[in-house]
């Protein structure tokens, strides 16, 4: 039997951000505090292709600040590229503890499609 499942993300697992990184063949996140135009932000540094300032994730409380004017700074697509890449790598850590299988196939239009199993 088949199940959809719609998973909204919420960041906390460093060990998890690390792993989209390395996914998405963007530099290893680290730990500090980055200048973004409308202040200070500390946490989880991940530098996105072409933005101006990077994303800074805060695991305590899951929350990304960024800052990329309305598009002008970054595209949002690299982010939401980011946040689908981190949905799945959590996915298949959480499926991999409880002994499960996990299949995965990018679909056309970039959405990835995830089967899970149990163990038998």
């Amino acid at each position: 039997m088949s199940h959809i499942f719609t998973i909204t993300a919420k960041i906390h697992d460093a060990t998890v951000v690390a792993a989209a990184c390395r996914r998405l063949h963007l530099p290893e996140p680290v730990q500090g505090t980055a200048q973004l135009y409308s202040g200070e932000a500390t946490g989880l540094l991940v530098q996105l292709p072409g933005w101006e300032y990077p994303a800074v994730i805060d695991p305590l409380t899951g929350t990304i600040r960024y800052d990329n004017f309305n598009g002008e700074w970054g595209d949002q697509a690299r982010l939401d590229a980011f946040l689908q890449a981190y949905a799945v790598e959590k996915a298949h850590l959480e499926a991999r503890r409880e002994g499960h299988t996990v299949m995965e196939e990018t679909l056309a239009d970039g959405s990835i499609h995830l089967q899970i199993w149990e163990a038998a």
